[in-house]
This record gives C-alpha cells, sequence and structure tokens, in this order.
C-alpha cells in the first residue's frame, strides 16, 4: 500500500512500523520544533510505532491493510509539538519519565498531579523527607540518554488491578474496578507499570527540552516554549491562582471526593446530594466575600473576566445578588455591545478574522463611557446586533448613583487597556472566573480544567443553539488561542479569582453529553480529541440528581434550568 506521509509517498512494507519509513523519507530530525512525535490517521492519532501494515497470520504474502488506514486512504498526517495533540503526547511521555524517575530514586513515596501553571506541571510529593528536585533532574537525564522505548503491553483487568494493589496505588486500583473493558494496556519498565491514557512518544530520547524546578511540597517541570520549542519556556510563579486551586484541593479532601473513584463511591451511596449541597454552599460563600471586599473597598466597577464557558454570566448575577445584600444596587454591563461592526473588522494574515482579537472591540469608546460614568454623567450604552453584526443604538441612557456598582463581563474584561487614564484603580475591583477542577483520575492523571470547560460547552451548544459536537470543537482551537493571548496572562492580576467548578458535574454532565459524543465517527476530524474525553467519561457513573442543583446553580448554565435566563 502506498502512503502519503505529509506530502512524501512511500510504499508500506508489511510489518514496517511509521517509524521506520519517517526515517526512510528522512523526516526525523534532532529538533524538537520539527520532530515528528505521533501520527493522525483518518481522525485517530497513533503511536509512531504503528505499523499500517501487517502479515495477517504470519504470512508476508497475505499483507493485513489496518482499519485507520484503510480509511484514510494512505493519508498520514505527522504531529509535532506545534500540533495541541503533540504536545500532549510531549506531555504524557515527560509524565512516565517523571513518574519513572520517583519510583527509581524514592519508591515509598507518593506523586501526585496536581495544575499547570503558566507553562509549569506542578507535582506533589508525599512520603519522603529527602525528596530534591535537583537529584530528580539528574535521574530524569539519565533515562532520557538511555533512550528507553515505549511500548504498550496488554494485560487483564484483573492482573493490573493486583499490580496496582501490590505496589500500594491503591488510587489505580480503585479506579480500574470502574473499567469496563475486560483488559488494560500499559507502558511498563522493569518492574515499573503506568498509563496515562493517550499516546506516547516512542522513546524517552523524545524529551529534548524541559526543566525541573523546586517547589513547595513538590517540582515544577516546565515545558517547551510554545512559540520556540527548541528552548525551554519562562516560567513565572502564580501565587495567587496557585492558591486558588489549593484551595479547591483541599476541599476535595474535606469532601473525600479527590479522584473519580471517590466521586463514584458518592454516586453510588447517594451521599452526591450532600456533595452538591456543600458545593454550592461553597460558591455561595465565595460569592459573598467578594461582595464584601467589593463593599470594602467602595469600589463603583467590578470587572468580570474568565475563560470560555467559565460561568462569567451566572457569576455576575450571583455577585449582584451578593452585592443587593449590602444595599447597592448593581448594574450589569457586557463587553460584548462594545464590538465592532463586523464588516470593519480586518482579517488577520490567515486572511481570516479573529473574533477574539481584543481589537475586535471598540476599547475607547468603553474607555471614555466607563470614565465618564464614574464620573456621575450619563451615557448611552451600545447594544450589538449579533444577528446583523452590526452595532445599533436603541436609547439605553445609564447615570449611577452614590450606590451603583457596574459589574463588566466580558473576554477581555482584565486587559489593562480599556481602563481610561489617570482613574483611581481604588474604585475598580477585577474578578477572575474558571474552573479549577482539582478532581483527577488517578495520582498520575489529572483531568484538565480545559476538558471539563469544553464539556460544559459542548453541552450548553448543543442544548442552546443546536450546535453539533463537531462544529464546538472545531471552534476549540481557535478559543484556546485567543484565551492564551488575552485572558491567562492578566489572571494574576485580578483582586480575587474564583473557582467555578464543582466536584459533582462530571457525574451530572455525563448524562447529558456521552451520547452526544458516541455519535461521533472515526472518520470525523475531532474524533480522537473526543476519544480522549470519553476514555475519561467510561470511569464516571452518571448521576441522576439534576433536581437537587438549585436554579441559580453556575452548573445551570450549561445544563438549563438556570433561573437568570428566564423571563
Amino acid at each position: 500500500m502506498e502512503l502519503n506521509i505529509d506530502g512524501r509517498k512511500i510504499e508500506a512494507r508489511p510489518g514496517s512500523k511509521l517509524l521506520d519509513m519517517i526515517c526512510e523519507l528522512g523526516m526525523d530530525t534532532d529538533e524538537l520544533s520539527t520532530r515528528p512525535l505521533a501520527a493522525k490517521i483518518a481522525g485517530e492519532v497513533f503511536n509512531l510505532n504503528y505499523i499500517p501494515v501487517r502479515n495477517k497470520d504470519a504470512d508476508p504474502d497475505r499483507p493485513s491493510i489496518r482499519r485507520a488506514m484503510a480509511a484514510s486512504g494512505g493519508q498520514v498526517h505527522l504531529l509535532r509539538y506545534s500540533d495541541p495533540t503533540g504536545k500532549d503526547v510531549y506531555s504524557r511521555t515527560a509524565q512516565f519519565v517523571l513518574f519513572l524517575a520517583l519510583e527509581r530514586l524514592w519508591p515509598k513515596a507518593r506523586a501526585k498531579m496536581n495544575c499547570t501553571v503558566g507553562a509549569g506541571l506542578y507535582v506533589a510529593v508525599y512520603g519522603t523527607r529527602d525528596f530534591n528536585a535537583e537529584d530528580l533532574k539528574e535521574e530524569v537525564k539519565r533515562l532520557i540518554a538511555s533512550d528507553i522505548p515505549l511500548i504498550r503491553r496488554r494485560r487483564s483487568k484483573e492482573e493490573a488491578v493486583e499490580h496496582f494493589k501490590s505496589r500500594g496505588q491503591d488510587d489505580k486500583a480503585r479506579l480500574l474496578a470502574w473499567r469496563q473493558e475486560p483488559y488494560f494496556d500499559a507502558y511498563d519498565y522493569g518492574d515499573f507499570c503506568d498509563y496515562f491514557y493517550g499516546e506516547l512518544a516512542p522513546s524517552t530520547g523524545y524529551l529534548k527540552v524541559w526543566d525541573i524546578l523546586p517547589a513547595k511540597g513538590g517540582f515544577m517541570f516546565v515545558y517547551p516554549d510554545n512559540a520556540n520549542p527548541d528552548v525551554v519556556a519562562n516560567y513565572q510563579e502564580s501565587p495567587n491562582f496557585f492558591n486558588v486551586y489549593t484551595e479547591g484541593e483541599r476541599w476535595g479532601f474535606l469532601m473525600e471526593c479527590q479522584n473519580v473513584a471517590d466521586l463514584n463511591d458518592l454516586v453510588g451511596s447517594g451521599r452526591i446530594r450532600e456533595l452538591i449541597r456543600v458545593n454550592e454552599a461553597l460558591h455561595e460563600k465565595r460569592f459573598s466575600q467578594a461582595a464584601d471586599m467589593i463593599c470594602q473597598r467602595n469600589a463603583q466597577a467590578v470587572l468580570l473576566a474568565g475563560p470560555s464557558s467559565s460561568g462569567k454570566t451566572t457569576s455576575a448575577h450571583r455577585l449582584a445578588t451578593q452585592l443587593r445584600v449590602h444595599g447597592r444596587k448593581p448594574i450589569l454591563m457586557s463587553l460584548d455591545d462594545y464590538y465592532i461592526d463586523r464588516d470593519k473588522i480586518l482579517p488577520g494574515p490567515d486572511g481570516k478574522v479573529d473574533l477574539e482579537h481584543i481589537n475586535t472591540l471598540d476599547t475607547e469608546l468603553f474607555a471614555e463611557n466607563l470614565k465618564d460614568l464614574l464620573n456621575g454623567e450619563e451615557v448611552e450604552i451600545p447594544v450589538f446586533n449579533f444577528k446583523t453584526g452590526r452595532r445599533e443604538w436603541r436609547g439605553h441612557r445609564m447615570r449611577l448613583s452614590k450606590t451603583s456598582v457596574i459589574i463588566v463581563e466580558g473576554l477581555h474584561a482584565l486587559n489593562p487597556v480599556l481602563l481610561p487614564e489617570g482613574l483611581d484603580r481604588s474604585r475598580i475591583f477585577k474578578l477572575y472566573v474558571s474552573p479549577l477542577l482539582p478532581l483527577n483520575l488517578d495520582d498520575h492523571n489529572r483531568i484538565p480544567s480545559s476538558y471539563l470547560r469544553l464539556l460544559r460547552r459542548i453541552v450548553r451548544d448543543y442544548e442552546s443553539r443546536g450546535t453539533s459536537v463537531q462544529d464546538t470543537m472545531d471552534m476549540w482551537d481557535s478559543v484556546r488561542r485567543g484565551e492564551k493571548r488575552w485572558i491567562f496572562p492578566y489572571q494574576e492580576n485580578a483582586d480575587m479569582i474564583f473557582n467555578s467548578s464543582t466536584l459533582y458535574e462530571l457525574a451530572v454532565l455525563k448524562k447529558h453529553i456521552f451520547p452526544l459524543l458516541t455519535e461521533v465517527q472515526p472518520e470525523d476530524e475531532c474524533y480522537d480529541e473526543v476519544r480522549s474525553i470519553v476514555k475519561i467519561l467510561n470511569f464516571v457513573q452518571e448521576a441522576d440528581v439534576d433536581d437537587e442543583i438549585p436554579p441559580t446553580s453556575l452548573i445551570r448554565e450549561f445544563i438549563g434550568g438556570n433561573s437568570f435566563y428566564r423571563a
């Protein structure tokens, strides 16, 4: 069978790996920026050890073309670090090496994946007093220099559960007990065994660019720079973000819900209803604290920002309710109304209009309106018509009273360009909202907060707009690029970071989203991304407890029944 690998044609010999063919074509390199890490074939991602054409029944005269290979017509797209999926492959490979190194140096210690902080991945280390990040770094260097092949081995589920139990990894054993398939694939090296729910690079030698820095209670693994993967990224500490995530993790411990196995136990026992009540009470307490801080400062405007599907709109309404308790008169505003007419937005170098860009907003008009409002003047506020793509003036006039507080919600709300010059910054309160999910699959596999936001968006877009999973997924990479450029750089400057995640929501969202995800077919471009989400949800027990979720809950913004949207 003839393959087309990134435009280069080659005959696939039975039994030959993709990696062999890539090397034969001269497409393998030593630089991370250009080196293939995995391959995408007909919507699925494969390790470079994948064999496109196998010898059927060990008979060289009876070759067998693999299903994905046949479906793609021989088309192979190589994934590099610049591809989001390629970066995931690199990250999982790094995790394998990190936990192998920890196992070799501190076999009795417990290591847990915690959170991503900018360009760094924080891993906590427990149960040892002599942990040293520099020793870990040297051991990782040795493992990479050994260029250990990373090969998966299939075993029965029972064998895997017993293996992890014997090594004291109850978190993995308990998780696998919920696995429906009778087998389990894992990567082995000596006595070490682990898995990271996705493809790895062919060997440890692919980890060319990285760093390890000491951190309180563990270490920070620093990734390559996104713009130039051949150099290590410049890691910057984010203490406010980290403290909020740590607080969420502490609440998970107190509510006995630190991983998916814990969540499943709560679903099975019915105690998830108590978890919902406590989680919602915690959110209410935090909104109350935010209102207290705003009133103590006597701020007159709240700028509320956050990435897609964080629950910004519901957060604005719930904060408004708490401000009313203080005798304030909240006024809700949306930055969306300051969009420039669509036909006036110039396309980028790629010929496409980037609707996430700050230049899509009339920042000068907003700054002028905000300054006039805070000076006690009456202002006419525009309304953006999304159907026509144009700004309209409908006589919507506004003037603040002594007790008024403006709540401005929008993607770019924390961008300093929105603030007029000479403004007393104490009159502004900056609030950042994001679901920083502290729930792990197991100690070595975290559930990215971006996954949770994507689940929320898929459900909301389908329920309220009739948007398919494929269409939502097609937009997601663009949304994520916009967040990294226009939201995340300003999150640490917020006066308060609000964690809008709930520990129970995966069990609730599964009922709404699982039927949509399973309809995506292997030939769909987004199939592999959807499959990675399904792999997580396969471990989650569905909870039919919508009746327990209050109408003002942040989750209601996505599954429906939110009282703030009722006429």
